[in-house]
């Protein structure tokens, strides 16, 4: 009786034993605490990898898209005629232009020719009717087309966040703004929409707008769209920066000007001074002045002085225009 009380007893001590050891061991020597840990920190590092291979992947999107930006500058310092009147915004071709080029400077060579001038000065005058006045017009026309695109550019990019922010797909938004912009924002965007139109992906088309239109602002805007079309991210919030920095460079660029309007007072009265001394001698002692068109050392000094105030002109100029 004795020994089955003690196996009993025995069994009973080994089941409350095992059962401790099971339930209640882990509990009190923090074993379970340190698995949930070892699992945590587990957890913690794959998310952590996840997270740094989603960092690396867009890092390196946004790494390739700089580089295909500044691709393109380094190709944009030579631009081709084609290009340089459609950055104009006039409709000519290139024959058009070159034989209307060919014609002022022949209709100015036979105006030279009729009036008596020097054979010599002629030709000169030819040359640069015939190839530097119609660039200096392209060039004129260029810039102002883009003075009116920064004017329209910083509130089409506020209809296109407010347009984001309320639900719209990015692409309507670009047609809001086409519909309601002036020119020549216009027809830039709708070049923008017709070329996503035919297959183009709507970042690689936006990208493109610098090509048409050479400003960093253009290049901005089509950085921010390309990058965030590969990479994701929050684009009202983006494009909402890209427009603060477009209005605080129309400010600095106004401040700017206004700073260097003393500057650009002083080159206009210096370069003015010399025709009007010279003209207000003819007016009252013609003969005294006269030798210095009618005699050979005369035109040479003119044609000396013409160099040099052109000259100081054009450092006086470059010496006021701040890029920024």
């Amino acid at each position: 009786m004795k020994i089955q009380t003690l196996a009993i007893a025995f069994m009973s001590a080994v089941t409350l034993g095992g059962l401790a050891w099971v339930f209640l061991y882990p509990l009190l020597s923090g074993e379970r605490q340190a698995e949930k840990r070892r699992a945590s920190f587990s957890r913690t590092e794959a998310a952590t990898r996840r997270t740094d291979r989603n960092q690396r992947s867009r890092r390196e999107q946004v790494e390739d898209t700089l580089k295909d930006v500044e691709d393109r500058a380094k190709q944009a310092k030579k631009i081709p005629l084609n290009t340089r009147l459609a950055q104009a915004g006039v409709s000519w071709s290139r024959q058009q232009f070159i034989i209307g080029s060919a014609a002022l400077g022949l209709l100015v060579f036979f105006i030279c020719l009729v009036t008596g001038a020097n054979l010599i000065a002629t030709a000169a005058l030819a040359l640069s009717a015939g190839l530097g006045l119609p660039r200096w017009v392209l060039g004129y026309l260029k810039r102002r087309r883009e003075k009116q695109f920064l004017e329209a550019l910083p509130d089409a990019v506020d209809v296109i966040v407010r347009g984001v922010k309320a639900g719209l797909p990015l692409f309507d938004s670009l047609k809001v703004v086409v519909t309601d912009s002036p020119e020549p924002l216009r027809s830039e965007f709708r070049a923008i929409i017709e070329t996503q139109s035919i297959g183009m992906p709507l970042g690689e088309a936006c990208m493109r707008l610098y090509e048409r239109m050479p400003l960093p602002e253009a290049n901005f805007f089509g950085i921010v769209i390309g990058i965030q079309t590969k990479s994701g991210g929050n684009l009202s919030e983006a494009l909402g920066n890209l427009s603060k920095v477009l209005r605080e460079r129309k400010k600095m660029k106004a401040k700017i000007q206004a700073m260097s309007m003393e500057a650009k007072a002083s080159a206009a009265i210096i370069g003015a001074l010399p025709p009007f001394v010279m003209t207000a001698v003819y007016i009252m002692s013609p003969d005294y002045i006269s030798l210095l068109w009618t005699h050979p050392t005369g035109r040479f000094m003119l044609a000396c002085c013409a160099v040099w105030m052109t000259a100081g002109i054009l450092v006086m100029k470059k010496m006021i225009n701040f890029d920024f």
